[in-house]
């Protein structure tokens, strides 16, 4: 089997359009996130279990 998207049926190929237009249209209106102040350094303690800052744990 080619790796070749004209080989494929023509609703196969129409689902490949809309995906790659939907993933330009994504990219074009996503915003980049802006910067935290004042925020943790290091991994994510939600994330890895780290509640601790500065010898004081901290839970929410």
């Amino acid at each position: 089997m080619s790796d070749d998207p004209k080989d494929l049926p023509a609703a196969a190929q129409r689902a490949l359009a809309e995906a790659d237009e939907r993933r330009r249209k994504a990219k074009a209106e996503a915003k980049e996130l802006p910067k935290e102040l004042g925020g943790r350094d290091g991994p994510d303690p939600a994330r890895y279990g780290d509640w601790e800052k500065k010898g004081l744990a901290i839970d929410f």
